[in-house]
């Protein structure tokens, strides 16, 4: 080995050129300032579909890989990212992301509530839609609770559809579900490619929606109703286990069409809402909801809780709530409401 002396030059220095250039590495990232900002529509095996110049005559779906110096931080349905690279949307393009924008809202779930890996379903959703058959299958009021849990725990706000009226009355369970004030959409399978459609986008419009529910409720067969130009395969629930198969694999965020009498360049003709067609699920899992928070979707019942003891489950002997709705705050129905999804939480998801 060689040794310079304190008096050595950069003439004594030999160095000996990489196979891939003499480049000095860097730590310093470029800041892309020039980069696109895009939707991203589905996540699959590691390329992402967005959406550049969305609302625009020049928006175009470009499919891109998530760039190096983001790391680990993952890329889901629904976030706002920065693109940069071949913008074309040409085939056997690709672009590249670079940045994530901070998200409005993260839907989150488990496998199940002793799994600590947290799975994220969706960003910057403003709305969740609970899609729950009413008969073929039966309907999974525990499994629903659930769904309403993560919603408020993600600033969600739910939206009940209820599919196969044709098939059993909705009153029931209408009915177990009224003290939260939830809004909902009854539809029936002959219908739903007519005015039942259209009375459930009056609730989407100018919204992004994330479609929940178990396999076989009819979730997928409601989006391509409402999206009749991007049609996904459906499936059957079998006649034995009364359960369905999984044939969506993918989250795909699709927009609605324009209301009926927009005008053409008008904001309802550009933005007429987002929904984003999930996988069916088995199970909910919610071990990463803290109780404390599911508390804020009930401000009703919220300032009662300022004399409740330390770590208070809010349903205990000594809950300050059963005093506040005493004293005629708060309706006793929405406590038990408020109990009845807490313990939803804790239990097992059959009924």
């Amino acid at each position: 080995m060689r040794r310079y002396d304190k008096n050595a030059d950069e003439d004594d220095i030999r160095s000996r050129p990489g196979r891939r250039g003499s480049r000095p590495r860097t730590r310093i990232r470029p800041k892309h300032e020039d980069a696109a900002e895009a939707m991203i529509l589905t996540v699959d095996r590691g390329r992402m579909t967005c959406l550049v110049d969305g609302g625009t005559k020049d928006e175009r779906q470009v499919v891109a890989m998530k760039s190096r110096e983001l790391g680990r931080k993952g890329v889901v349905v629904g976030d706002t990212v920065s693109v940069v690279g071949d913008l074309s949307g040409e085939p056997d393009t690709l672009a590249r992301i670079v940045r994530v924008e901070e998200r409005s809202s993260v839907l989150r779930r488990t496998a199940d509530d002793d799994d600590p890996y947290e799975r994220i379903v969706v960003a910057n959703a403003q709305q969740m839609a609970i899609v729950t058959a009413l008969a073929n299958p039966e309907p999974r009021p525990r499994l629903i609770d659930r769904c309403l849990v993560a919603a408020y725990d993600a600033g969600l706000e739910p939206l009940l559809v209820l599919t196969k009226a044709d098939l059993a009355s909705a009153d029931g369970l209408l009915e177990s579900y009224a003290p939260l004030g939830i809004r909902y959409v009854v539809t029936r399978a002959d219908e739903l490619e007519t005015a039942g459609a259209e009375a459930v986008r009056t609730h989407l419009r100018g919204r992004t929606t994330v479609f929940i529910g178990h396999s076989g409720v009819g979730k997928t067969t409601l989006v391509n109703a409402l999206v009749p130009e991007h049609r996904r395969s459906t499936g059957r629930v079998n006649a034995v286990t009364g359960r369905g198969r999984h044939t969506t694999v993918s989250a795909l965020a699709l927009r609605l069409p324009p209301a009926p009498g927009a005008k053409p360049g008008s904001k309802k003709a550009l933005d007429p809402g987002w929904v984003i067609d999930t996988p069916g699920f088995r199970s909910f899992g919610l071990s990463h909801i803290d109780p404390s928070r599911v508390i804020h979707a009930f401000p009703d019942l919220e300032p009662g809780t300022a004399d409740c003891p330390r770590a208070c489950s809010h349903d205990e002997p000594d809950c300050a709530l059963d005093a506040w709705v005493a004293d005629g705050h708060a309706d006793p129905a929405r406590l038990y409401s408020l109990r009845r999804l807490l313990a939803a939480k804790d239990a097992s998801e059959g009924d």
